[in-house]
């Protein structure tokens, strides 16, 4: 017996609101973009992964932007990794662009910091390729209307912080608006951590001045208002993520909004992050949540932070191993103008989370040496620490 259409319509419906489908972050995707792809004609743009047809259409009508846009998207990934390289969810799974796991798919506290974070780095990007003259539809950021200050006066290149919002809205929240994709309460939770991310990048913009004067006296300094790095809007972004609010999509007036679950007598912060789903703990690799565990990740012992054996192992113990680091010592300045330096060699200590066993460890015996057969016995690794001379 054939399913009715309706009935097949409404289990459709229902699996969307269950996973949520992130439409507004494929387009992070564009980060594996070949270098051979010019993108200088309108027909490349069919050709990008993870753009919802909105995003193809801006594509077209603006592609000067779109090698700024693949920047932003790479920008996106480093920012994520290092920002949460010390906690549990490293955010490794955002390599995964577009084909998500759960932990970016639903509305999952991850996954708003990664809107926020994707929303601020094409602003950001768009915004500092104006200053450098990448872009031919913008230039400048105009001038502040207050005064710079004793000794101090305009001048510069200011980053064009008004275009790169315009613009950078424009192409990450148009997935969020197409119809009958995903939940309401999911779109409404995306696009309000867009904005958060948007006003991080605001709330970054500062004055930079440059001296001028006889014998470096700064007798004057021309100032102009620029964007903080994204690594700065990331790191402000985390400290969200970690006070992030969790919400719940109720009636209030006529319509629904978004209201803080256990403080529902108040409205969601426009500074907050929000979520609707509760994570897992992220300790175990479990592939249908998002979790890629924290087995064999490195912790460190004498923390007391979020990179510390014991949270980063949930209990498990640590192996550790031995690391050879090749670095440059007893560097001397030469006149003029060059540094020599030696290679010197020294051994540090390093930990690793231990693979989980087959029953839950028992406190009493952490740290202990267990044979783990899952895990080699400490041995030697080698690493590099040498930068390039001056």
């Amino acid at each position: 017996m054939r399913a009715r259409p309706q009935v097949c319509q409404a289990l459709l419906f229902a699996l969307a609101l269950q996973t949520g489908v992130c439409y507004g972050i494929k387009w992070l995707a564009l980060s594996k973009t070949p270098a051979a792809l010019a993108l200088n004609q309108t027909q490349h743009c069919k050709q990008l992964e993870g753009l919802v047809s909105a995003q193809v259409q801006l594509c077209r009508s603006n592609l000067e932007l779109m090698h700024t846009i693949v920047h932003a998207a790479r920008e996106v990934m480093k920012a994520c990794r290092r920002a949460f390289a010390d906690m549990r969810w490293n955010c490794s799974s955002i390599e995964l662009a577009p084909n998500y796991l759960l932990d970016l798919e639903r509305g999952t506290r991850e996954s708003a910091f990664v809107y926020a974070l994707s929303a601020a780095a094409i602003s950001h990007a768009i915004a500092r390729a104006c200053t450098s003259g990448d872009l031919p539809g913008c230039s400048c950021g105009p001038v502040p209307g207050e005064p710079p200050g004793p000794g101090n006066r305009w001048g510069g290149c200011a980053d064009n912080l008004s275009y790169g919002l315009l613009m950078g809205a424009k192409f990450s929240d148009a997935p969020m608006k197409v119809k009958k994709t995903g939940s309401q309460a999911n779109k409404l939770m995306r696009l309000h951590n867009s904005e958060v991310g948007r006003q991080a990048l605001r709330a970054s913009l500062e004055m930079k001045c440059k001296c001028h004067g006889v014998s470096g006296s700064c007798s004057i300094r021309t100032c102009w208002k620029g964007l903080q790095e994204l690594r700065d809007v990331a790191a402000d972004l985390k400290t969200r993520y970690l006070s992030a609010t969790k919400v719940v999509h109720r009636p209030m007036g006529t319509r629904k909004h978004l209201v803080p679950k256990d403080l529902d007598i108040r409205p969601v912060k426009d500074s907050e992050l929000v979520y609707l789903q509760s994570s897992p703990d992220f300790c175990m690799k479990n592939e249908k949540v998002g979790s890629h565990g924290t087995q064999d990740r490195q912790c460190n012992k004498t923390s007391h932070g979020s990179d510390s054996c014991d949270l980063m192992c949930c209990g498990r113990g640590y192996n550790p191993y031995t690391d050879r680091v090749v670095e440059r010592c007893h560097c001397k300045y030469h006149w003029c103008c060059y540094v020599t330096c030696r290679r010197c060699e020294r051994t540090v200590e390093r930990y690793v989370c231990k693979f989980p066993l087959a029953f839950p460890a028992d406190p009493a015996l952490v740290n202990t040496a267990w044979p783990d057969p899952l895990i080699a016995s400490p041995g030697v690794r080698l690493s590099s620490n040498l930068s390039p001379a001056l």
